[in-house]
């Protein structure tokens, strides 16, 4: 089955067929808060790479372990968008979360998703609200459907 989600990288060195069980997983995630995705890219990168999109289109000069960029004229179409993550970033906070590789990056594909469902995370009240979806997402993660720890 074609899936309307892809994987990219940049700077990195990462199997990008291991990422293919999240496909089906980020589907549902979209279906239970009745989006549809287009096409959706997710571009595994390096710090420095993610930094130097951080200044160029966003002005800030800061690393981060993901930038989203929704590409749809509005916001009814179906999900169209860019989600640049650092992969550097997520195995370092894997570690410090006491999580696996492969479920700090489940959270984190799951958190831009969100970001273009329309869950946003600016005040603490919408910080807890992303928190807990981003839970409700990892919870349609079966343990089958990701190997863990090996990315």
């Amino acid at each position: 089955m074609a899936y309307p989600i892809n994987y990219f990288k940049e700077d990195v060195s990462i199997d990008l067929r291991k990422l293919s069980p999240f496909k089906k997983w980020l589907i549902s995630v979209s279906e239970h808060h009745q989006h549809k995705i287009e096409t959706l890219n997710y571009i595994l990168c390096s710090d420095e790479y993610l930094l130097q999109i951080n200044q160029d289109y966003l002005n800030h000069d800061t690393y981060t372990d993901i930038i989203t960029f929704d590409n749809r004229d509005d916001t009814d179409q179906p999900i169209e968008g860019d989600i640049f993550i650092s992969f550097e970033r997520v195995k370092e906070n894997a570690v410090i979360n006491k999580v696996t590789v492969d479920i700090e990056l489940a959270r984190v594909m799951a958190h831009g998703l969100l970001h273009l469902i329309g869950f946003k995370d600016k005040t603490d009240k919408e910080k807890q609200t992303m928190r807990e979806q981003e839970d409700n997402a990892l919870n349609f993660l079966q343990e089958s459907t990701v190997s863990r720890g090996t990315l």
